[in-house]
């Protein structure tokens, strides 16, 4: 799954990687900890120039408010369920990110938090779909990340991942059709990701900072240096 991102490249960084202009009401804030609820950057197809804030967790039609929101939908079987037949249709949009958390669980029941990112990119894109919820004259509109089957480097950590894109499909994800964009719903090449301890600073979502992403200081603090157990 994922249940926190991150988004803290300059604004200059953003616009230029994507090609897109921030239009979000207040402007862009770099999050170093973005949890379900909060705001995500996202470029929908409809606005491929934009990049606007949507609410986390994409809320069904027939919710009584926003906290009913789905953070993740499985690529697998997204078009499958009434909730997001519509978005899957017709609603694809790209989650920008810093690195997204993740939590392995050891023995003894305790995880260990992780930052996942890519060493190369400052920012990349996740796969998403959104809609619009409207209730008694409110409107919200809102997103959920599309996971996948992990890769060799996350399936310590978890049984599923965010479908991350290349950035060559970025533009395909946005444009193309339900056929097409099933294709891209993969999971993403392990030598393009790095994955690192990180304290457990990141569970408190107020703890928005910098020293969220610094690594545990001891000797073996990469992924691939502790068992999957």
């Amino acid at each position: 799954m994922c249940g926190r991102n991150s988004l803290f490249a300059p604004q200059e960084t953003l616009e230029a990687r994507f090609d897109a202009e921030v239009v979000a009401d207040g402007g862009y804030t770099p999050q170093y900890n973005i949890a379900p609820g909060d705001r995500q950057a996202v470029i929908t197809g409809d606005s491929p120039d934009e990049i606007d804030q949507h609410h986390w967790g994409l809320v069904p039609s027939w919710a009584d408010g926003p906290e009913d929101g789905i953070i993740n939908a499985r690529a697998e079987t997204a078009n499958e369920k009434s909730v997001f037949e519509s978005a899957w249709e017709s609603r694809p949009c790209l989650v920008l990110s810093s690195g997204f958390y993740e939590w392995q669980t050891r023995a003894g029941g305790s995880a260990q938090p992780y930052r996942v990112h890519r060493a190369d990119d400052p920012v990349f894109a996740m796969a998403g779909l959104w809609d619009r919820w409207e209730n008694k004259g409110e409107s919200l509109e809102c997103v959920t990340i599309l996971t996948t089957e992990p890769n060799d480097l996350m399936d310590p950590l978890h049984h599923r991942m965010p479908v991350v894109l290349p950035a060559d499909a970025e533009s395909e994800w946005l444009h193309a059709g339900p056929k097409a964009r099933a294709g891209l719903c993969r999971p993403y090449p392990d030598g393009d990701l790095s994955a690192y301890e990180i304290s457990t600073r990141v569970n408190d979502p107020t703890n928005d900072d910098p020293g969220v992403i610094e690594p545990l200081n001891h000797e073996q603090s990469q992924l691939d240096q502790f068992s999957s157990g």
